[in-house]
């Protein structure tokens, strides 16, 4: 089945009117405020944000109020969801009748640890898969928690060591796995060990301030000031990543990588790439 909505991914640090913007003064291709202007069609658009993973959601809550704001939006509201509201039937009413569902950042883990296998989850599921115009956003852990495998936590050493990564189940919105802050924070070797590990699986590392927009649930255009780096590891040859003892160092041969910018456009099932136009002769 082809997903009728649409998945938006995004690295971290997406520009919010923040007093310091580090991309602003990096990258003469910023746009101010590009991501989150594509998290609805229409400013009145009912935009739910699930502030879960956070454990300062009323700081979130005041963030991201003033940025919709500032961008004209008129209808969006907070869920702080806990263990305990997961069925709540407010809850379920709310998320039904958004247009847009925003997992902000945080904790990964917490978000899954609530909503995986829940009424919530497999209503958001419901509403991507048969709602036109639906839409599926996240930041930073709100972005890793989509996909079928999620990195719960790794090391980031100077080598990939054998059992220094946590792997868990996600909520399965986009079939691969996706890690966030990619560059800044150094993440290319543990999302490699994960991508190894699952070589069925499309590694997705994204870019603070950068995003993926998927629709028909595998095109992904590339939009921000960053970039994204996609691993695939189908074609891999020689690796120990199965076999070494914990705390030996792992090796692989023949992992693929691809880079996308802004315009940038890939389809996620057979890896075709599509160039921004404006770039192209």
């Amino acid at each position: 089945m082809i997903p009728k909505g649409k998945l938006i991914i995004i690295g971290g640090k997406e520009d919010k009117l923040n007093d310091y913007v580090e991309m602003e003064g990096k990258n003469k291709d910023f746009k101010a405020n590009e991501i989150l202007k594509m998290i609805v069609s229409k400013n009145d658009d009912r935009i739910e944000v699930i502030t879960t993973a956070t454990s300062e959601p009323a700081d979130t809550e005041k963030s991201y109020s003033k940025i919709f704001k500032h961008l004209g939006y008129t209808n969006f509201g907070f869920l702080y969801i806990t263990d305990g509201e997961k069925s709540d039937p407010e809850v379920l009413e709310r998320v039904k009748n958004a247009k847009t569902i925003f997992f902000s950042g945080g904790d990964q883990c917490k978000i899954c640890e609530i909503l995986r296998d829940t009424e919530v989850e497999e209503l958001i599921h419901k509403k991507y898969d048969e709602e036109s115009g639906f839409v599926v956003a996240g930041t930073s852990a709100g972005a890793m928690c989509m996909g079928s495998v999620m990195i719960g936590g790794a090391e980031n050493g100077e080598a990939i060591l054998a059992n220094d990564i946590d792997m868990d189940k996600g909520l399965g919105l986009l079939n691969c796995i996706i890690d966030t802050h990619f560059v800044s924070r150094g993440r290319f070797g543990r999302l490699a060990h994960a991508n190894v590990l699952n070589p069925e699986l499309l590694g997705i590392g994204l870019g603070e301030d950068t995003s993926l927009i998927v629709e028909n649930g595998n095109v992904a255009t590339c939009r921000g000031s960053g970039m994204v780096i996609l691993l695939d590891a189908k074609h891999i040859k020689k690796t120990n990543a199965q076999s070494a003892e914990k705390g030996h160092p792992v090796y692989a041969e023949n992992i693929i990588v691809n880079i996308v910018t802004d315009g940038c456009q890939i389809n996620l099932l057979d890896g075709s790439f599509n160039p921004d136009k404006k770039d192209t002769k």
